[in-house]
């Protein structure tokens, strides 16, 4: 995965305009997403406080999340900062990587042609009008063609090229939509319009186009020989998409995860974490565990953990005569525990793709949680007892320990207010995201004062991206759902399978291990938004829960994370903690193990999720 940035200095007046264009275009993007969050948080004060719940708040918030998804994905365009599976080019030489980035390039070219073109055909023709606001809907939709012109733009000036490579490569990109718009009634025809999607979408992330545009160019070119009204399809569906309240709880989490990282927070919890368990063998490392066990429950956000973790422990494990390699992998794994505990950001985006309740799922994945915290420590022990890791630090005095837990206070209360909040049905798991991103300012700003002007912008803007980042996959993913759902695939693979297998536990066995290969190429965001709508309706026709798997699928995405080739919370760590990536890797294979063996407890064992459904309520 590329989420990194590249700049240059302006040089010449055009570049000083475009500089502020773009300086005025993500601030902007971030408005729209810190606007969303605070009308978000007015309903919950309207409702409890004033006792009279407004009608307008869910859809200005959405409509401010859509507008921003989409200018912003210009920004991230400029700034090589969407998400792409980075398996070829870094074996390429250089002229070779030119020609591949120019390919790249194209294609996100040709797919925002076509955004331009069928967004703005479909945005003419829509008549409807919002419920609350009675705005015209196709306001609404104008973000696409609004968007893709966006797009063009940051392509042809984009600083790491030169203008004459930017102009080709928006006549490329034109050529190549010209190309399948009309050549592809004499290819294919209309006929295997799934498999035009499958087929091209996945071989365009394979070859490193960003996933979002592949996936746009996919549809494309499926519904091409259909004609322009199908085309219409796609730009529909790619802003219905985030019409979605559930999905508004993304951007919420993340951001509250980076104001914690800004304010203060993580560095309480490691402090409480340390107090708790540093004294034991493997200190640090039980340390390392127990915090992101706690950081789980108000991040949500794996990358975000791994990142601020690793800067934190990395070199104080070292310090201590932890190998840097082991102290990387340990934060790779122990990470994955954000999506394992509530409020996960995977499940999330499950429950809205597979129209599950959110609070189940959080309630479901408390245990299954835990479990894998508990399996990673016990592999801290004994690789620390092997290597003789750890106990140089003294147990820590009571007084110290209740210190150290009052100071968390507000961190820890934050898990139990989101999950019961949202169970018992306080407020949706949208209101939670925006009333943990507002505590985490309070909390931030008031209580630890560690967070300031600065850090919050710089905040702001790391979440924004991120958020951009996974919500536009999303959005680019609904015309491949809708397809699949059309073509009735799931029950056509389903069908495939059954006369496979008649065991339904055989079918889950093939399933997870049909996972954790697209695990080792797919990042988990992606994976989700291609897979649930096929794996889901399949699953529940076999007789299987779609609350229990949805915690296996996310499981099986986040065991794909440690694992080479994409390991992207390897890479997270590595980098920040500076080690050997082939080192991390090899050190990361116990954990992988432990999780794996959990894997296949939840999946064989439904009462270790459905369980607590039980003694909670229905």
């Amino acid at each position: 995965m590329s989420l990194h940035e590249r700049t240059a200095a302006p040089s010449g007046a055009a570049q000083r305009f475009f500089g502020l264009f773009d300086a005025g275009l993500e601030a902007a993007t971030v408005l729209l997403m810190l606007a969303a969050a605070c009308i978000a948080s007015l309903q919950v004060f309207c409702r409890y406080v004033l006792q009279a719940a407004l009608a307008w708040p869910e859809e200005v918030s959405l409509w401010a999340f859509s507008w921003g998804v989409f200018l912003g994905t210009a920004v991230l365009i400029g700034r090589n900062g969407h998400i792409a599976i980075d398996l070829l080019s870094r074996f390429m030489p250089p002229r070779v990587r030119a020609w591949h980035t120019f390919f790249t390039a194209s294609v996100v070219a040709a797919a925002s042609v076509m955004l331009v073109i069928h967004g703005y055909d479909y945005m003419t023709r829509t008549m409807a009008v919002s419920p609350a606001m009675q705005w015209p809907i196709r306001y609404l939709f104008l973000a696409v063609p609004v968007g893709g012109v966006l797009n063009l733009v940051y392509l042809l000036r984009r600083p790491d090229i030169p203008l004459a490579q930017g102009i080709a490569t928006l006549l490329a990109g034109g050529v190549l939509y010209v190309a399948v718009r009309y050549g592809a009634p004499y290819v294919y025809g209309e006929s295997g319009s799934a498999g035009v999607l499958m087929v091209v979408g996945l071989m365009l992330i394979l070859l490193e186009v960003p996933v979002a545009f592949a996936l746009c160019f996919g549809a494309f070119a499926a519904f091409s020989p259909l004609g322009d009204t199908m085309l219409l399809i796609v730009s529909q569906n790619l802003a219905s998409a985030l019409n979605s309240f559930t999905l508004l709880a993304i951007p919420f989490f993340i951001m509250a995860a980076a104001i914690m990282n800004a304010g203060g927070i993580t560095t309480k919890l490691v402090d409480l974490a340390t107090h708790l368990v540093g004294h034991l063998r493997g200190g640090l490392g039980q340390a390392n565990v127990v915090t992101n066990t706690l950081l789980a429950g108000v991040s949500g956000s794996s990358s975000a953990d791994a990142s601020a973790i690793a800067k934190l422990l990395v070199p104080e494990m070292e310090k201590r005569g932890y190998a840097r390699a082991f102290s990387c992998a340990l934060t790779s794994a122990a990470s994955t525990l954000a999506n394992l505990i509530p409020p996960s950001l995977g499940l999330i985006i499950y429950a809205a793709l597979a129209s599950v309740s959110v609070g189940a799922l959080f309630v479901a994945t408390i245990v299954p949680g835990l479990m894998a915290a508990s399996a990673l420590a016990l592999v801290v022990y004994i690789v620390s007892r092997r290597r003789g890791y750890g106990a140089d630090i003294p147990r820590s005095t009571g007084r110290q320990r209740l210190g150290a837990l009052w100071a968390a206070i507000p961190a820890l209360v934050l898990p139990l207010v989101i999950v019961g909040g949202v169970r018992f049905g306080v407020f949706t798991a949208t209101e939670a995201g925006a009333m943990a991103f507002l505590f985490a300012i309070f909390t931030g700003a008031l209580i630890y004062r560690r967070l300031t002007a600065t850090n919050f912008v710089a905040a702001l803007r790391e979440a924004t991206s991120d958020t951009v980042a996974v919500a536009i996959i999303i959005a680019a993913a609904a015309p491949f759902a809708w397809i699949l759902t059309f073509e009735q695939a799931p029950q056509k693979i389903a069908a495939a399978l059954g006369e496979l297998t008649s065991s339904p536990y055989v079918l889950l066995l093939l399933i997870n291990l049909f996972l954790l290969v697209i695990g080792l190429f797919m990042e988990m965001i992606a994976a989700l938004v291609i897979l649930v709508p096929i794996l889901v309706p399949m699953v529940v026709a076999a007789g299987f829960d779609p609350i229990q798997f949805g915690i296996v699928l996310v499981l099986n995405l986040v065991i794909g994370a440690l694992t080479p080739p994409l390991g992207m919370l390897v890479f997270i760590t590595s980098r920040v903690g500076q080690a050997d990536i082939g080192a991390v890797f090899r050190a990361v294979l116990p954990f992988l193990g432990a999780l794996l063996v959990v894997l296949l407890l939840i999946t064989y064992v439904p009462f270790l999720t459905l369980g607590p459904l039980h003694w909670f309520g229905p």
